[in-house]
């Protein structure tokens, strides 16, 4: 993903220097350049604080901790979005497979993939795998 490829496209849009500027290297390299942080390093995947979990690009709510679940798949897992809008789902062909790529709807931020049919007991059957360098969990009051 270029920021040719979104701007205008999102409610938030910044040049690609600007978002450069914002994030750090890591968090750049995947939120704007769909790239995907090691497994089991990510700073919630094992989190159970209660909050919402945000963009960390431009902070828009994503998910909330009661989507949230135990895969033990290395990234933190969600069985459905907080809102239908908040995300949107594209088509991604990279690495010789069919997945689908989840971004953030207001900037259009990779945030991580979605799978189903998995056998979670999960009410979606619903996979949302989502890196955490993607995300900035605000805890409940």
């Amino acid at each position: 993903m270029t920021s040719s490829e979104t701007t205008g496209r999102y409610a938030v849009t910044k040049t690609d220097a600007e978002w450069r500027e914002q994030l750090s290297p890591q968090e750049y390299a995947v939120l704007r350049q769909a790239g995907t942080e090691r497994p089991f390093t990510g700073e919630y995947e094992d989190t159970t604080t209660e909050g919402v979990y945000a963009c960390r690009a431009c902070g828009a709510e994503l998910f909330t901790s009661s989507e949230k679940f135990a895969s033990h798949c290395g990234w933190p897992s969600f069985f459905d979005p907080k809102d239908s809008d908040a995300v949107e789902l594209l088509q991604d062909r990279s690495l010789g497979m069919v997945r689908t790529e989840v971004r953030c709807a207001t900037c259009g931020s990779h945030l991580g993939h979605v799978f189903e049919g998995e056998g979670y007991p999960t009410p979606t059957d619903q996979r949302y795998c989502i890196n955490s360098i993607s995300l900035t969990l605000r805890p409940t009051a």
